[in-house]
């Protein structure tokens, strides 16, 4: 059935869900260590996908004002702040203004900031699939993960089975007729359709945001993590692109500069309905258990 999810093994996804010589699979290659946190992402997000302007409050504390992923926020950029433990390191961003190193010491700031624009992760294994029961979410076929609005029954099932807490239901404004539906990123679908990036990829000044084929960005991104590891970045590393890992790899990876906890993302993220096959296998032997002591209590009864 096209849009339903294999919970078994590694896979491709489209082909999976039934797709006859589909596209190469699509999707996001971010790279947190050129963001500049400009949230240009963000705007042409909500430019092209018509998501509600609201959500965008200035707390006094942090330049992050739009807080998280949520159904008005398909595109997130973190401003995550901590202390500089150790000496900063020029890490070839393409942005406007001296190199760090060429920074003097006492000028450097005693903080740092870690940028990141997080986005649904388009999973492999993808446990919002497995669990709507009107067909609303589909694996499109890219491989990317697209609820469709006039489907949705706003049951709210997607947004517990899912491990990174990306989707979420509509809360306003009032008269918005998709209050109360799923809402995420969609990797711009009708974008892809029509031989187009999707619009944050396109807006972003620094090309923080990559989009193409998965396996390509794989490689591109293994190969930035190389060269920043040349450069004495130790702790770069890469996020969602093990197809090994608990929910099959992602379409959507990311390039960390520290642990996934500080950019509030779980470290070892498992698709929640894994355990659904021997579930219903228990079940089943459950209720034919029942069926065969009713019959014996039937035949004994009659005896």
């Amino acid at each position: 059935m096209i849009g339903r999810n294999s919970l078994f093994g590694p896979l491709d996804p489209a082909p999976d869900a039934g797709y006859t010589d589909p596209p190469k699979r699509k999707g996001f290659f971010t790279d947190t260590s050129v963001c500049i946190g400009c949230k240009a992402c963000e705007v042409a997000c909500k430019e092209w996908n018509d998501v509600p302007e609201n959500l965008f409050e200035m707390l006094g504390t942090s330049y992050d004002n739009s807080h998280s992923l949520n159904a008005n926020q398909w595109r997130h950029v973190a401003f995550i702040e901590k202390p500089a433990t150790k000496p900063a390191v020029d890490l070839g961003m393409p942005a406007v203004g001296a190199p760090v190193s060429d920074v003097p010491e006492d000028e450097k700031p005693d903080f740092q900031w870690l940028m990141s624009s997080d986005v649904c992760k388009h999973c492999t294994h993808a446990a919002c699939l497995d669990v709507c029961p009107t067909g609303s979410l589909f694996r499109s076929e890219f491989g990317t993960v697209v609820v469709q609005d006039d489907i949705c029954n706003g049951c709210g099932y997607c947004v517990a089975a899912c491990p990174y807490g990306v989707i979420d239901r509509r809360k306003g404004p009032e008269g918005d007729p998709k209050v109360g539906i799923a809402q995420k990123c969609t990797l711009c679908y009708d974008r892809l359709t029509d031989g187009q990036r999707p619009a944050c990829a396109a807006a972003c000044p620094t090309e923080s945001i990559l989009y193409g084929d998965v396996d390509e960005l794989r490689q591109r991104a293994d190969e930035r993590v190389a060269l920043l590891h040349e450069r004495g970045v130790m702790d770069a590393r890469l996020y969602g692109n093990d197809p090994d890992d608990g929910v099959g790899g992602t379409g959507a990876m990311f390039l960390l500069l520290d642990e996934p906890e500080v950019y509030g993302l779980p470290p070892d993220p498992v698709v929640t309905t894994k355990d659904l096959p021997r579930m219903f296998t228990r079940a089943g032997q459950a209720g034919t258990a029942l069926l065969i002591g009713a019959a014996l209590s039937f035949v004994r009864r009659r005896r």
